[in-house]
């Protein structure tokens, strides 16, 4: 995912560096910033592509979506409402444990909303995964992890 950074969003990142690089990367300064800036950058990924956020009765609901097991970062279902897609968020690095927190919140969609006809994947969200992370993804086809870069410049002129 590439996200555009507009400059009044720029409060809500700050650089840290990489000890693997020389380049200096940005991340959000908490987690509700990273949300905040997904669900209102949403057209703008390859997730709007399939999917849309979550809504009943025409509102959208499926940001900080309650459940019974805590709230879910994100709820978005595929445009032809076969699919919930759970989305988890890391502002940071995502390790292991992730997994089973998002698990949880895939079975209550699982077993709350989805219909026999529907179906639920996972999708963690972060600036970077451990090996952790990549060893308990291994077997997991229907949960994905994706990273998110912030590419913020100043451009000169009109």
């Amino acid at each position: 995912i590439q996200l555009r950074l507009h400059i009044e969003d720029a409060e809500f990142i700050l650089p840290s560096e990489n000890p693997t690089s020389e380049k200096q990367v940005s991340s959000f300064q908490l987690e509700k910033h990273l949300e905040d800036f997904l669900v209102k950058n949403w057209n703008q990924t390859h997730l709007s592509e399939n999917y849309k956020i979550y809504e009943v009765d025409g509102q959208e609901v499926g940001k900080q979506f309650r459940t019974d097991t805590g709230p879910l970062d994100i709820l978005a279902i595929n445009k032809d409402g076969s699919e919930y897609l759970v989305i988890e968020l890391k502002r940071d690095r995502a390790s292991d444990e992730v997994v089973g927190q998002i698990s949880r919140y895939m079975g209550w969609v699982a077993k709350n909303l989805c219909d026999e006809s529907q179906s639920v994947r996972g999708c963690i969200v972060a600036l970077q995964g451990d090996q952790k992370l990549e060893d308990a993804l291994y077997l997991m086809s229907n949960i994905s992890f994706v990273r998110y870069e912030i590419d913020f410049r100043l451009v000169e002129g009109f």
